[in-house]
Formats: C-alpha cells, sequence, structure tokens
C-alpha cells in the first residue's frame, strides 16, 4: 500500500477570469512561446529546459533535462525570479499551475514581484525521463499483514526496483535533495541571474531549506509553506496524536458535530482494536464482472487515516465517518475506498524521485530511536510516510548523513505559513525545523491544513507583502472550520 497515491487537493479560485497575452519578454537558451492554459484560463508563457548531471558525484554520469515553464513578470518592481518548489516528493510544478482551480493566481499574482517559474524537479511531470517500476512484489488481499512482513515485502521491491532503474540506465544515487538543490543553481545561472526565491510548499520547503547549504549566497528570499525540515522525512508518531487532541478541538467548536464524536482518540482506538482482532472481509468488484475477497485490516485503516488528515477542510469529515461506520458494523464506504487508496493493485510499484529522495534524506538515529519507541502506542504507527520508514538505508550508499540533515543557519529573508490544522507537517516541527533562520517571519493560518496558499486571500496578500519588502503586521490568518460531519 502506497498511501502517496491517495492523494488530496484544494479547490478554491481567488482570482476573476484572466488572460495575459501582451507581455514582451526576452528569452534564455532554448525557451519557445507557449500559450499556457489552467482551465478556461490562458496566459502567455515560455518553455524551456536545461540539461543537469544525473549524478554529481559521478564523472563519467548521463545528462537529464529539467523543464519549466516561465511566466514573465508583470509589474515595474522585477526581483529575484520565483521559482516554485513542488510537494512530494514527486510532485510536478507546471502541473501545478496546470490544475483548474487551485494555485494558478497565486502563480499570476506573484508576477508583480517577478518571473514566476513552474519548475518539473528531476525525475517529475516534464523533467521525468525514467520509467516506473513495476516489481513483482505485492502485498497478499485476503492474508492478515504484520509490519514486519509490509517492510519485507516492500524492502525486496526495492532492491529489485534498484536493479530495474540500473538496467534502464538510471544512476538512483543521483536522486537526492542536494541534487535538486544543485540543479536549482544550475537554472539560475540558465537564467543568468544573480539570485533567486525559492517559493515551497511540504517537500519543496525540504528542498528549500537544503538549497541554503548550497547556494545561500544567490537566495533573495524564500517563501516556505507547511514546512519539512531536513531531518523531518518521518514524522514523530506522538506529534500526530497530538495533531487528533487539536482536531478534537476543533470539532467541539461545531455543536452537533461534538455530539456525534465526543471523543475522536477513542473512536479511532476502539476501530483499530476492533478490525486487529476481526479484519474485516470486504467483496471488491473487479472489471469484467469478478469480485476480490479483501481483507481490511488496522495498517489499511491506518494509512487511510495518514493520508486523509492532511487537510481539515477536504478528507477529515469522511474520514470520522468511515471510522463511525467500522465502529458501528457499517461497510458500505470500504470498497470505494479501498480502490481510491489503491490498495487492489497486484504489484508493488516506485517511482524514483520520490523513492530516491525520502531515502537519501533519510533518518538521523536519535530520532529514528524516538519513531521506534513511540510508533507501537501511536494514532497511525508508521504510516504517516509509507513507504518510509520501512525504506529507511534499503539502498547502500544512497543516505546523505547527518550533516545534511543537521538545521540550516542562514540569514536569507523567509516568510513561514503554517496551518494550525495540518495533519502531516505540524506547527511545533515547522518551527524546529527553520529555527536556524535568523530572518524569519512567521504567519499562523489558523483552521487550515497542510494545503494552504489558497485558504483565504489573506495568505496571496501576506505573500504579496513579503515580496515588496513590507513589514507583516498581521500575524494570524484565520480560516473558516469546516463542517465535520459528511453531508
Amino acid at each position: 500500500m502506497n498511501i502517496k497515491k491517495f492523494t488530496v487537493g484544494l479547490l478554491f479560485l481567488i482570482a476573476p477570469l484572466v488572460t495575459f497575452n501582451s507581455i514582451a519578454a526576452k528569452t534564455f537558451g532554448n525557451e519557445r512561446e507557449i500559450q499556457f492554459k489552467s482551465g478556461e484560463q490562458s496566459v502567455l508563457a515560455y518553455e524551456g529546459s536545461i540539461q543537469v548531471m544525473e549524478n554529481r558525484n559521478n564523472k563519467n554520469s548521463r545528462s537529464i533535462p529539467l523543464t519549466y515553464v516561465r511566466f514573465p513578470a508583470t509589474g515595474n518592481k522585477k526581483g529575484a525570479p520565483i521559482v516554485y518548489l513542488s510537494g512530494g516528493p514527486g510532485g510536478s510544478g507546471i502541473s501545478t499551475a496546470q490544475y483548474p482551480n487551485f494555485r494558478f493566481p497565486l502563480f499570476m499574482a506573484l508576477r508583480e514581484f517577478g518571473d514566476v517559474i513552474a519548475l518539473d524537479q528531476r525525475g517529475t511531470g516534464k523533467s521525468r525521463i525514467v520509467p516506473k517500476c513495476e516489481s513483482t512484489q505485492a502485498l497478499p488481499l485476503n492474508e492478515r499483514l504484520s509490519v514486519s512482513k509490509i517492510s519485507k515485502v516492500y524492502r525486496a521491491a526495492a532492491k529489485e526496483c534498484f536493479s530495474f532503474w540500473g538496467e534502464k540506465g538510471a544512476d538512483v544515487l543521483g536522486y537526492t535533495t542536494v541534487q535538486s538543490a544543485h540543479d536549482l543553481n544550475d537554472l539560475r545561472k540558465h537564467l543568468k541571474v544573480e539570485k533567486l526565491t525559492l517559493w515551497g510548499i511540504s517537500y519543496g520547503t525540504h528542498l528549500a531549506l537544503a538549497s541554503l547549504k548550497v547556494m545561500e549566497t544567490h537566495i533573495d528570499k524564500m517563501i516556505l509553506a507547511s514546512a519539512e525540515g531536513l531531518d523531518q522525512t518521518v514524522k514523530l508518531p506522538a506529534r500526530t496524536d497530538a495533531y487528533f487532541n487539536r482536531l478534537q478541538q476543533a470539532i467541539n467548536q461545531q455543536p452537533k458535530a461534538k455530539a456525534v464524536y465526543p471523543d475522536v482518540v477513542g473512536l479511532i482506538k476502539r476501530v483499530h482494536k476492533k478490525i486487529a482482532i476481526n479484519p474485516i472481509s470486504v467483496t471488491i468488484s473487479q472489471k469484467g464482472g469478478k469480485s476480490v475477497e479483501f481483507l481490511f485490516q488496522k495498517s489499511h485503516m491506518q494509512g487511510i487515516a495518514a493520508a486523509m488528515i492532511s487537510d481539515p477542510h477536504r478528507y477529515v469529515s469522511m474520514l470520522l465517518q468511515l471510522y463511525s461506520d467500522i465502529d458501528n458494523d457499517i461497510t458500505v464506504m470500504l470498497p470505494s475506498v479501498i480502490k481510491r487508496a489503491g490498495l487492489m493493485e497486484p504489484n508493488i510499484s516506485l517511482d524514483i524521485m520520490s523513492f530516491g529522495m525520502d531515502i537519501a534524506s533519510g533518518i538521523s538515529s536519535q530520532r529514528q530511536i524516538l519513531i521506534e519507541q513511540q510508533a507501537p502506542a501511536s494514532l497511525v504507527g508508521k504510516m504517516l510516510n509509507f513507504p518510509m520508514p520501512h525504506l529507511n538505508k534499503a539502498i547502500p550508499n544512497l543516505d546523505l548523513g547527518d550533516d545534511f540533515r543537521s538545521k540550516p543557519v542562514s540569514d536569507v529573508p523567509t516568510l513561514l505559513l503554517s496551518g494550525t490544522l495540518d495533519g502531516r507537517t505540524y506547527v511545533q516541527s515547522q518551527y524546529e525545523a527553520t529555527a536556524g533562520l535568523s530572518n524569519l517571519t512567521k504567519v499562523t493560518v489558523k483552521n487550515a491544513g497542510h494545503n494552504l496558499f489558497m485558504v483565504s486571500p489573506k495568505v496571496t496578500e501576506t505573500i504579496k507583502m513579503f515580496l515588496d519588502d513590507k513589514p507583516i503586521s498581521d500575524k494570524e490568518i484565520e480560516f473558516t472550520l469546516p463542517s465535520f460531519l459528511n453531508k
């Protein structure tokens, strides 16, 4: 089971229908003019690419492409190019800009301050040249699973995929955050500028923080949302438990929801204990009229919960309903949830970029000890960043080491946006990740989750003030809580 496939998103539009077709701009290298479309909106842009070494630690390394789309600046104050760094790892910057009703309005708004660049990081989107690995390893669909069994099967798949990618001419050791940070510096040189402004979310902030160690003097500003520290690839299970307590406090603000869910933690523990003792046999219909029996177990429920808690306004109400249904022996939702979570896929498939980046960033030994201590009694165990930490050090020489995982120290002006109900990168952890940044402005988005950029126009206003070098006096933005009752 790979919970990265159970994706969540935000469907908020904060700008009217607009077109920008008359912006003239010089081009760089092999750039070509395109008409970039996001739903019904269209804008003139430039698509370009650069070649970078797949593994700079290997003098015989091949080169691989990095593709980007550049939206030329519209304002009079044209500062450093603003490079968008997607999360994941594995997200496409170009696709993020293309999604209708997603972040396209923010891409357009930031053009006031410089060129805005949607980058497909190495191995993602249009920069992807290495095929996905479909291993021969699989978890049984209708047998009891243990944590050790899951780890064993996934580590076998990792070794198989490592060999597969090598046969395709790819160097897995090149898919690390450090290599991606050097890619950003190569992009800067290609654009013929002294500095870049880095704008990232989730894993994109992980890359931005790593870039401080590679090209600090060439970074003008950083905009970080839902920050993930360099030693935070795997989140602490106890922090996830604390999130559920904050979620309960939010639920308590809604009398009807509080009446239905007076004790979320108790509900989760009760359901997990129930299906640990008696897993649920679910009949899943397949194409062609066939049916398969699937044994739904505690690890599946933990993985689904880990994937659905990122944003309170998207899937949390559905998750609560699912727990309540199982608690009351109602399983009508399970077939669709199991399919959507990718649990029916016959074999384990892995993508070289997300696979390599996570294993390379790894976990410090001190953090690993904490995770092992906290996981057994925690609500989601080790499932929040699955398949990590199960794949920790699965590939020799890929781990970047503790020097990489140390906190960066820098005075680069940085804006940090944190959601109080972020179910993936927790506020306390974000503050720890950025503790070495001396020129840091923290803005809390109350009641927002992980994907917070578009929850309020005030987020855009705050980012624009930061880029305009204006003081930010309002350090809290409030987002209206969604209903926690699944309609």
